[in-house]
């Protein structure tokens, strides 16, 4: 029996736009995502306008079909994008060819820089925005794969200092740690593409 050929991947990250919120917690999404492109020598993300207005990274299809993608749109506007994204990339696969749509997003409550991933649908977002986002604009008849990205919590569970926290920029250390899941991130994407 031959080996089966690898799902192509539309790898995409949720976070806030703009030097503002770049490296912040709430984007570490992006951070793992430009990390990744750096270890899989894929060329610099750039506007696409068919792609949601978010910012492209592809590399040659060897050896993995690997398509990044990051949003350009605020956390909670996110899922329009990702349609729009979603439905480019769809349509660039062979006929009768699919692939899979993985949404790498900030997990508060996970150890920083440790990773999550989950494939069963239908889950909730758990107040997430950005996810909340994703699947009104989704629907259920796109499927995706969540990786969330470990960024830790505050002691204080009120909601603006979850918001400060989630907001602040990260340090040398913290981003050290949220960039270091890539190892794990590239292997995990590898059970992924094999359905």
């Amino acid at each position: 029996m031959p080996p089966t050929k690898p799902l192509p991947l539309l790898i995409c990250s949720i976070g806030n736009p703009g030097t503002q919120y770049a490296n912040t917690l709430h984007s570490a999404g992006h951070t793992v995502l430009n990390r990744l492109a750096s270890h899989l020598n894929y060329p610099t993300f750039r506007k696409e306008k068919t792609w949601g207005n978010g910012l492209l990274s592809k590399g040659d299809g060897s050896p993995h079909d690997w398509t990044l993608w990051q949003s350009t749109s605020y956390m909670n506007e996110s899922g329009k994008g990702v349609r729009a994204a979603y439905n480019t990339w769809s349509k660039s696969l062979p006929i009768g060819e699919e692939g899979r749509l993985v949404i790498v997003h900030d997990e508060l409550e996970k150890a920083l820089g440790s990773l999550s991933v989950k494939t069963k649908q239908g889950l909730s977002a758990r107040g997430h925005n950005g996810l909340k986002s994703i699947l009104a604009h989704c629907g259920c008849g796109i499927e995706f794969v969540r990786v969330g990205v470990g960024i830790g919590r505050p002691v204080s569970r009120d909601s603006e200092d979850v918001a400060r926290y989630v907001l602040k920029k990260m340090s040398e250390g913290e981003k050290g740690a949220v960039e270091g899941c890539v190892g794990e991130l590239v292997e995990k994407l590898r059970g992924l593409e094999k359905g």
